[in-house]
């Protein structure tokens, strides 16, 4: 395992937007499957002991992916990902909402638009985020919920499942 991957994570406070950059030590198509394949999203798209658990993915423009995450007492928080553009292997855009079960969006917490790129160099593969929202004042309050802690231990938990897949 190469223990000098890149990660980082960066607020644009005049770009409202966060950006994300995180190296993985695997093919390019082992980290695409594992952000578009439903049975392998659910294996790491939540920070533990919570689990992610996908009621509908339609991994196509204009379709979307409805999931909860799940904890440890059974709460579920549940979200939308509405996939806006698909590059196969390069790029996905997508919204992001928080929803309840019936998949209706909270108004609440700001819906915001996700921009995902995908690279891969000598067997290591770069995803660069970039998270954009209407106003800082969205991004703050999702600082204070503990986004970047929840967020790095779930790009965490992806880097374990690739190691145990390359076995």
């Amino acid at each position: 395992m190469n223990n000098n991957l890149l990660f980082d994570f960066t607020v644009d406070k005049v770009a409202k937007t966060l950006y994300i950059t995180r190296e993985f030590d695997a093919d390019l198509s082992l980290v695409w499957d594992a952000f578009t394949k439903q049975e392998i999203l659910d294996q790491w798209w939540a920070p533990k002991p919570f689990e992610s658990k996908t009621k509908v993915m339609e991994f196509k423009v204009g379709g979307r992916r409805f999931y909860a995450m799940v904890g440890p007492e059974g709460e579920e928080h549940w979200g939308v990902q509405k996939y806006t553009l698909i590059n196969p292997k390069t790029n996905i855009k997508w919204l992001s909402s928080f929803t309840d079960k019936e998949e209706n969006i909270n108004a609440e917490i700001p819906t915001s638009e996700w921009e995902l790129n995908f690279g891969e160099q000598n067997g290591t593969t770069k995803v660069s985020i970039a998270i954009k929202h209407k106003t800082l004042a969205n991004i703050e309050m999702l600082i204070q919920m503990g986004f970047k802690e929840g967020f790095t231990m779930t790009l965490n938990e992806l880097e374990t499942l690739l190691q145990e897949q390359k076995k």
